[in-house]
């Protein structure tokens, strides 16, 4: 039928079975509406409405109405904007099969609505009212919602009182005394929760425009993800205690659920509307005898930092001073959920946190590195982590001393207590907090260097088990980075030593089962390189041929020759859709691929002249990689690499008049055949830089002058089209979409910009850079919607 050529025969039986007395054959009936709605869409809306309406009120099943409401979802979303608005009296009868429901049957029926939500969000504006009416007593099941969702309000003045704990169901410390009906019956109630919560989250994300003002919505849905956030089982604090974090069995009864849609809401919705109600209980939360509820408050505060930090950020003094003093909390999960906060925090409001209010923050944490419990200590390192990708040096070096004093204690306690044996993963965090440490501190770090690499060398020596493949990874990517922040005078003694390992390493039989260790030791390699500068050269031999091999790969790819052949779901794949195909990619691969890159990057550009013997090789692997279009990172970092390399050529006297030619022609025919703007503005600085390096534009020959000029006039009347386009649409569209258009305008400006400076080097006509003029008026003006809905909110 999607190709045009009808089924009668299928199509009348569909129909009869919809009035069949058997509720078998009429669930088949909406079952085969759904699968293909083509079957009804060639009939008059009020025809088709009638059917789907008669199977949604079915007084005899609820499978049929399950049914029906597939098909009606089905229906909607095959109906372009203006069927739509006819057939909109179809969502009564639709949201009308919940009421009815028992609570057991519900979850399914919500996610159904909660896909047509995710789509077309717009047919519930006129439901809203009935949802709040209907929705708060699902989610939160201890309030009475009352006739209107103002009942269900949480009130500032009340603080937590107006929290129930546990709720009717929860799992426990006497948990383990319920009978299996008790449990049947709270594990159900925790479906529908979730099935209620997912709605409110989804619709709040398709349409935060038309949710973000309504009275008692945002209340609702924060305060259901609140509440949902407090309910760990009690008993499973030593389990939790005991575990590797990456093993964790206590993950599963965690509620990540509502933390995860507390964060999605917060996005959404923005910081002028979660953050009133949120921190209408949070404060409460912190404050309660209840550890639970410490935890969840502190888990709260990280779940919304992202998407309120532009609010939040003129309240961060007082979340600071409510956050700190959780780090001395007696139960050893708040603690732990108070580095989370932090690192959250440092994270969303980089910057400003660090910049701040380092004090009160290093005050808190530093001690924590002593905490008892290696999860809480472990988690402390992880933190400082955060804090360290935002700070500036200055700030850092004051505390320097005490941090690596506790982290060099948590790496190696057996030096001040034999008796005390360090948890793995205690130990990878470590060392992978210590090379962030190194890293933001640079120089200054040389005074630990001593104490720290003979540690790492060990590590890298003689962890060879397949238990120790990450620590072995992490002690050789912080051995690089301490080698880059101290300097090649202070690391040359030990330099050798660290390159004899990595060769070892490098040599020894492959694992299959270790898909770090690659990606780990060509980093490292990179990172050697930086450290050696020139005294890198001897090793290129060792190094470059994995590194080429795996640049060269071919991608791994699958293409699907039916539109509606299902790709096959494999770890390290991933669907992308390719001129209007469906293709499978293996993503892992691109990526080592692209990391192949962006080293030989750095290889390049440290070694300079010393690298002239592998130009023509990595050219030649670089300019194919210009047009690889299914991964941005790939054609980036080869958009880097070209000119590097022709400086590395000119340098070293390797560079031929046939390189030149071909690196020039190839990244003109990409100027003049590249549609993606964000990768267009690189293609002209890559020409550009390689102009440059080739003794500027007058040493550009006249075909190549001529052929930047053309392929510059093809993507000038591409952009204008775009933008034009842009222009003509709906002004509910382009608010939709705002945030989406102002990043896509950015980066064609970036493109416009260079452009513009290669039009200006090679002498253009002056008639483009009217165009260049004319291009720019054609940007739209977008105003922050959103932030005036949360002003008027």
């Amino acid at each position: 039928m999607k190709r045009g050529r009808p089924w009668h025969a299928l199509q009348s039986q569909s129909f009869a079975m919809a009035d069949s007395p058997d509720v078998h054959t009429r669930e088949a009936a909406f079952r085969v509406f759904a699968g293909c709605p083509n079957l009804i869409m060639d009939l008059q809306t009020n025809a088709i409405i009638a059917i789907l309406q008669k199977g949604l009120q079915d007084q005899q099943s609820t499978e049929v109405r399950l049914a029906a409401l597939r098909a009606s979802v089905a229906f909607l979303n095959a109906l372009d904007l203006s069927q739509q608005a006819q057939a909109l009296s179809l969502l009564y009868p639709m949201l009308n099969t919940l009421p009815s429901l028992p609570h057991a049957k519900l979850p399914p029926f919500l996610a159904v609505l909660t896909d047509l939500a995710g789509s077309h969000p717009h047919l519930f504006r006129p439901h809203i009212p009935a949802l709040l009416a209907f929705l708060p007593a699902l989610l939160l099941p201890v309030i009475d919602a009352g006739p209107t969702p103002t009942v269900a309000r949480p009130n500032p003045g009340a603080g937590g009182s107006s929290f129930a704990f546990p709720l009717p169901g929860e799992t426990n410390g006497e948990s383990s005394k319920n009978g299996s009906g008790e449990k049947e019956v709270a594990g159900e109630e925790d479906e529908v929760r979730k099935g209620a919560l997912e709605f409110m989250t989804t619709l709040s994300e398709a349409k935060p425009s038309m949710l973000r003002s309504v009275e008692g919505w945002v209340n609702i849905v924060v305060r259901g993800c609140l509440e949902g956030m407090g309910e760990i089982p009690e008993d499973d604090t030593e389990a939790w205690l005991e575990a590797d974090p990456a093993e964790d069995p206590t993950d599963d009864t965690y509620p990540h659920t509502y933390e995860h849609s507390l964060d999605r809401i917060a996005c959404a919705l923005g910081g002028h509307a979660v953050l009133p109600p949120a921190f209408a209980f949070i404060p409460a939360m912190l404050a309660s005898h209840d550890w639970r509820l410490r935890h969840a408050g502190l888990m709260a505060i990280a779940a919304i930092a992202e998407g309120t930090s532009k609010v939040m950020q003129q309240e961060l003094g007082k979340i600071v001073d409510l956050v700190t003093p959780m780090f001395k909390d007696p139960h050893p999960r708040v603690r732990y959920a108070a580095c989370q906060c932090i690192g959250q925090l440092c994270t969303d409001l980089e910057e400003v946190v660090q910049e701040k209010y380092h004090e009160q923050i290093f005050a808190a944490l530093i001690p924590t590195l002593e905490a008892p419990e290696a999860r809480v200590h472990a988690h402390a390192a992880a933190a400082l982590i955060n804090f360290c990708e935002g700070v500036e040096r200055e700030t850092l070096l004051p505390y320097l001393d005490d941090i690596v004093e506790r982290l060099l204690k948590l790496l190696n306690p057996a030096a001040s207590d034999p008796a005390r044996q360090p948890k793995r993963y205690v130990q990878e965090q470590v060392i992978t907090t210590l090379a962030m440490v190194a890293d933001a501190s640079e120089a200054t770090f040389a005074k630990h260097y001593k104490a720290i690499m003979p540690l790492l060398l060990s590590v890298m020596q003689n962890a060879n088990g397949p238990e120790y493949r990450k620590l072995r990874v992490k002690a050789m990517e912080c051995a690089g980075l301490i080698a880059i922040a101290v300097g090649r005078d202070v690391f040359r003694p030990d330099s050798r030593t660290l390159v004899e390992l990595l060769m070892r390493i490098q040599n020894s039989p492959a694992d299959p089962n270790d898909t770090m260790l690659s990606h780990f030791l060509i980093a490292t390699w990179a990172k050697v390189c930086q450290a050696l500068g020139e005294e890198f050269e001897p090793y290129l031999p060792v190094v470059m041929p994995p590194l080429l091999r795996v640049a060269g790969s071919k991608a791994d790819i699958s293409i699907y020759a039916d539109d509606d052949e299902e790709p096959e779901d494999r770890d390290g794949w991933e669907s992308i859709s390719m001129d209007g195909r469906q293709v499978g990619v293996k993503t892992s691969a691109l990526e080592d691929k692209c990391q192949a890159f962006e080293t030989l990057l750095i290889h390049a550009s440290t070694l300079n002249a010393r690298f002239g013997p592998y130009v023509s090789q990595v050219l030649d692997l670089a300019l194919p990689g210009l047009r690889f279009y299914i991964h941005e990172g790939v054609q980036e970092a080869c958009a880097m690499l070209v000119p590097v390399l022709i400086s590395c050529g000119k340098n070293s006297g390797t560079l031929t008049n046939q390189m030149v030619v071909a690196t020039l022609s190839q990244v003109i025919n990409c100027i003049g055949s590249e549609s993606d703007s964000s990768f267009l503005a690189s293609l002209y600085k890559c020409f550009y830089d390689t102009v440059l390096v080739l003794g500027g534009p007058g040493a550009l020959a006249p075909e190549f002058r001529a052929g930047i000029v053309e392929a510059t006039k093809r993507q000038l009347n591409a952009l204008a089209e775009k933008r034009k386009a842009r222009a003509a649409r709906p002004a509910h569209e382009l608010r939709e979409e705002r945030e989406d258009l102002a990043l896509i305008q950015e980066m064609e400006d970036f493109a416009i910009e260079d452009m513009a400076k290669v039009l200006r080097a090679v002498d253009a006509p002056p008639e483009l850079n009217i165009a260049i003029s004319s291009l720019r008026q054609l940007a739209l003006s977008l105003p922050d919607w959103e932030s005036e809905d949360e002003g008027g909110s």
